[in-house]
């Protein structure tokens, strides 16, 4: 069958319409190439001829057109014609492929079955090839297992006898190596004990350790008891290395005994009856351990093994009974602690704990300055004899706390003195701020400085914070370290109520921050009216501006060292106590000293330029016939900003990110007064409106400049300053620029303006426009105006919210 049947099949067939979805179509298309635009369902044929003969005059070459269809009608015949053969030539070759590929499969299946054969085959044989082998290997495992045994029981057998003869003549030393052999052959035998002989030579073995272990006990307490056995100290060494083979609790039994004789004397020397019992005497018990344990050491060092640490065991016993010891008799006469007895002891005890660290341990310790806590000016540690006290490592030590625990439940004494030491100081730094004002220098140089700086006491006070929070570390981790903080809270929150609002000015009334708590801590500065002074007062002076900054810097310095302190604190502390511990409302009140301290500094400077801003209003704005240069109330604004800002700026270099901050609250408080000042030029021409708006443009850049303004170093400003300053004085230029704009009788046009310049007004400023124009309205007149108003800021409001 040719191809032109196959078409005329295809064509005397029902039709068939394939549709495809449109993601085939379009990769069909890419495929292809493209579609012709006959192929297009929107292809329109009239429109198709219309675009190829647009003119009469084009319709003589529809021959040559009809030709070129002809010619293309064919080449699409033949190309049909050409893909129909080649179908039917490749689905003729794929079927012989697929049976080619049968075929092979096939012939692989017969390979496989072959090749299993043969390996069975050979397995077969290597099985009957190796059989004997394995038979051979067999015996020759039995035969040694048998020869390994026989040999053992031939060494327990006669081991036996051998160690009864070596412990009967307390030949110690030839005892160990056979006791650790036998124990071994008795290790391999377990799995022998259904066998009567081997249990009861088991049996005879365990006998023998146990007349041992009773026999070197007595030993040693022949030797160590006055009686005259004649033991000599080298068959006790050697005895021990016997002990060291035989079951552990024996060598615990001897310890036991030994490290309690040791102590009896200690025991019976400082027993609660005794005077020196009292803590007043603490160092000679520790005194008395030292000396024992050179003793021993000279004179029983050789007898025990190095391992077995006993001098460290010794010292572990001491501290165990006398922590238990401290503890009763502190309990029984509690009356009798004191703050100074307390901090004796546990100064002593500390030493003593760190020598037996450095002793056992090794650990190198670095030195630390003692601090004065008590009433007395006395330092709560004493230095020991090169003046110095040791502090233990940061991953902490076995020893340190050993003995010390047993004074935590009576820290609350020790917290006491610290609050009483601070409670000194403080009266001392606020001595000062009180002499400073007056212009006279405390004893401590907490004196306020003139330039701005951190004052002296806050560093003075924060080291003694860091010194007694180590020191109370070292002592304890848990409930006392509360009680300190809620110390370090009470100090902090006088400090900031006695020291820092004592050194403002004299405008700034002190406030009560002694019986603040948290709950209440927010009413410290909620009220500006009881720290900003009436504007009947003079402008403060540069060394009370200076006193000023000082309190920003000092309150800053304290502000970070809290957040530190408060680390520190939970650091220290026990984990389940870290929660507890809270700051953050000493934070905020240093936080919001800063924000008072610059509320001052803004209203010194907003009272400089009052002056000026009332000079303003009283300028008759309406009789101005041409413009000129700025006028003089801005000269005296800028002159007042070139001679508060530099100074400023130099006190707060420390503290950048403040004077920024100082910097915005005076244009957020500047500028919408010099707008309501604005207002009040009135009645105003336009030529007015021109001066006052060149002013304002003038005053804009001083202002954009005020950051750097002085400064050698001229600095980009802040952008936030930029734009709070940028946003309000445009609106005063808006203002003005209204009141410049023509009404003409256009009045709704007038009020569209507004909206457009000033959508954010309100109808009260609407109204002060209007007066500075001088316009003349009635009342049917202004009600209509604040009705467009109202409707068009609503619009505005209501497209800003979408």
């Amino acid at each position: 069958m040719d191809s032109n049947e196959i078409l005329d099949d295809k064509d005397s067939g029902p039709e068939v319409q394939m549709n495809f979805p449109s993601s085939v179509m379009s990769r069909i298309e890419e495929l292809m190439g493209g579609t012709e635009q006959f192929d297009s369902d929107e292809f329109d044929a009239v429109a198709y001829i219309n675009r190829v003969f647009p003119t009469e005059q084009s319709l003589s070459g529809v021959e040559t057109a009809a030709a070129r269809c002809e010619f293309r009608l064919a080449s699409v015949q033949h190309d049909i014609q050409r893909l129909v053969r080649e179908q039917a030539a490749q689905r003729d070759a794929g079927q012989q492929a697929l049976l080619e590929a049968q075929r092979c499969i096939g012939e692989l299946s017969l390979q496989v079955t072959e090749i299993n054969k043969k390996a069975e085959r050979s397995e077969s044989m290597v099985r009957e090839i190796t059989a004997e082998i394995k038979q051979l290997d067999c015996a020759k495992w039995n035969l040694t297992a048998a020869i390994t045994a026989l040999n053992h029981l031939h060494m327990l057998t006669g081991g036996a006898a051998t160690l009864r003869g070596l412990a009967q003549r307390r030949q110690y030393k030839e005892l160990v190596l056979p006791l650790q052999a036998i124990m071994e052959v008795l290790q391999h035998f377990e799995s022998y004990k259904d066998i009567r002989e081997l249990n009861a030579l088991r049996d005879e073995v365990h006998t023998i350790r146990a007349q041992l272990a009773t026999q070197i006990l007595a030993d040693f307490k022949d030797a160590f008891t006055g009686s005259k056995s004649g033991v000599s100290q080298r068959t006790l060494a050697e005895a021990c290395g016997v002990v060291d083979a035989l079951d552990p609790k024996v060598k615990k039994e001897l310890l036991n005994w030994f490290i309690s004789m040791q102590l009896q004397e200690y025991q019976h020397l400082f027993s609660a009856e005794q005077e020196c019992a009292w803590l007043s005497h603490i160092e000679r018990r520790y005194a008395w351990l030292k000396k024992h344990l050179l003793s021993f050491e000279e004179s029983l060092g050789t007898v025990f093994p190095h391992p077995w640490l006993l001098s460290e065991m010794i010292a572990k016993q001491f501290c165990k009974i006398t922590r238990s010891e401290l503890t009763n008799i502190m309990s029984s006469r509690r009356n009798e602690v004191d703050v100074k007895l307390l901090l004796y002891a546990i100064q002593k005890t500390y030493n003593f704990e760190v020598l037996l660290h450095k002793r056992f341990v090794g650990t190198d310790f670095t030195g630390t300055e003692n601090i004065e806590t008590n009433s007395d000016k006395q330092p709560p540690f004493e230095d020991n004899k090169e003046g110095q006290t040791e502090e233990v490592p940061a991953n902490g030590s076995p020893w340190v706390g050993l003995i010390g625990g047993c004074f935590e439940p009576y820290l609350s004494l020790y917290i006491t003195s610290l609050d009483t030491s601070l409670r000194s100081l403080m009266d001392t730094f606020i001595q000062d701020a009180k002499s400073s004002d007056t212009g006279s220098t405390g004893s401590t140089g907490s004196t306020v400085n003139t330039s701005g700086a951190v004052i002296a006491s806050c560093a003075d006070l924060f080291l003694f914070y860091k010194k007694c929070l180590v020191q109370c570390a070292r002592l304890t981790t848990g409930e006392p370290m509360l009680e300190l903080a809620g110390v370090f809270q009470k100090y902090l929150r006088e400090y900031a109520g006695s020291v820092l609002q004592a050194a403002l000015p004299r405008a700034a009334p002190a406030l009560s921050l002694g019986a603040l708590g948290a709950a209440n801590m927010p009413s410290l500065v909620t009220n500006l009216h009881t720290l900003l002074r009436d504007e009947t007062t003079t402008r403060y002076t540069k060394q009370e501006i200076s006193k000023i900054t000082s309190v920003i810097t000092t309150s800053e310095y304290c502000l970070e060292t809290t957040v530190h302190l408060q680390q520190k604190l939970k650091e220290k502390v026990t984990a389940s106590l870290a929660d507890k511990i809270d700051l953050v409302p000493e934070q905020d009140l240093f936080h919001k000293m800063i924000s008072n301290c610059i509320q001052l500094l803004v209203q010194d400077l907003e009272l400089a330029c009052e002056p000026a801003l009332q000079a303003m209003t009283k300028i008759s704005w309406l009789h101005f016939d041409n413009v000129g240069d700025q006028s003089s109330y801005v000269t005296q604004i800028i002159m007042h900003l070139k001679n508060t800002i530099p100074n400023l700026r130099d006190n707060l270099s420390s503290s950048r990110k403040y004077f920024t901050q100082f910097c915005i609250r005076f244009a957020n408080s500047f500028i919408p007064k010099f707008i309501q000042n604005v207002y009040k030029c009135k009645p105003i021409s336009t030529v007015g409106s021109e001066q006052l708006l060149l002013d304002t443009h003038m005053l804009k850049t001083a202002l954009l400049e005020l950051p750097s303004l002085g400064s050698d170093v001229k600095r980009q400003a802040p952008a936030t300053y930029t734009k709070v300053v940028i946003k309000l004085m445009t609106k005063a230029e808006m203002i003005l620029k209204l009141v410049m704009a023509p009404l003409d009788g256009n009045l709704e046009g007038f009020v569209a303006q507004f909206v457009q310049l000033l959508p954010e007004s309100t109808l009260a400023e609407f109204h002060k426009v209007l007066d500075m124009k001088g316009a003349k309205l009635s009342k049917t007149q202004m009600s209509s105006l604040d009705t467009k108003f109202k409707d068009l800021t609503k619009s505005v409001n209501n497209e800003g919210n979408k």
